[in-house]
């Protein structure tokens, strides 16, 4: 799913903002404290693609802000790893099931000559931020991915709220897996049509043959008869 390019502004009026929640987690080992679950199967799977869909979307951030939680480290480090990111990524304790004031609070203290920060955390803290941010209530489920143009200069005005956040998109790892199973869809569509324009043009060019081989047969017979009579008459 990937959005028109014009809508990403880079002439220093606005801000980016991704917030993306950590993948899915795992529960196997319910003695493990909450902030060193890692994640499931299939939060490793998740983690990647929404990685990916940020290189194609051409959204890679000049600054990470993660939770220090095992699920956040290992969704950050999956990303990282897909999107080749050699920027700096900053693990906050404090953003360990944080409220969005925390989140405020640290946002404003970025640099400005950042354009494009990523925050990977936890609900339902970041749930409230997007909210706040952009007057909308969505659900973010695990390694959903939001993104946000801010209409202000500077990173200290995002507490300000004077004009509200465009959610310009939302990603869910359900979207990404709906778009492959089309993709797969279309591919397999493509291939079947290929393999029976294949079968069919071969179909043609045997008929073809035939057609021949049995215009050979009966022109020589016609020829083999012709050339009896010819002798007979001799």
């Amino acid at each position: 799913m990937l959005f028109e390019k014009q809508l990403i502004l880079t002439d220093g009026r606005m801000k980016t903002l991704i917030l993306m929640r950590h993948a899915k987690s795992s529960w196997k080992h319910p003695e493990i404290k909450d902030h060193e679950r890692g994640l499931n199967k299939r939060g490793k799977k998740d983690a990647p693609r929404m990685g990916k869909l940020l290189v194609d979307n051409e959204l890679i951030p000049q600054r990470i802000l993660t939770s220090t939680a095992v699920r956040s480290r290992m969704t950050v480090e999956a990303v990282v790893e897909v999107m080749n990111y050699s920027g700096e990524v900053s693990y906050l304790d404090s953003l360990y099931m944080a409220e969005p004031d925390i989140y405020l609070e640290l946002l404003s203290l970025m640099p400005d000559d950042l354009e494009r920060i990523l925050v990977i955390g936890h609900n339902p803290g970041l749930e409230g931020l997007l909210q706040i941010l952009s007057g909308r209530v969505e659900s973010l489920s695990t390694a959903s991915v939001a993104f946000l143009s801010l209409p202000i200069k500077s990173w200290k005005d995002i507490r300000l709220h004077e004009n509200p956040a465009e959610l310009v998109a939302l990603w869910t790892p359900h979207d990404m897996k709906d778009e492959k199973a089309e993709k797969d869809a279309k591919e397999e569509k493509e291939t079947k049509e290929i393999k029976e324009k294949e079968a069919k043009a071969k179909e043609e060019k045997e008929k073809e043959e035939k057609a021949k081989e049995a215009k050979a047969a009966k022109d020589a017979k016609v020829h083999k008869s012709a050339k009896r009579k010819s002798t007979a008459k001799k």
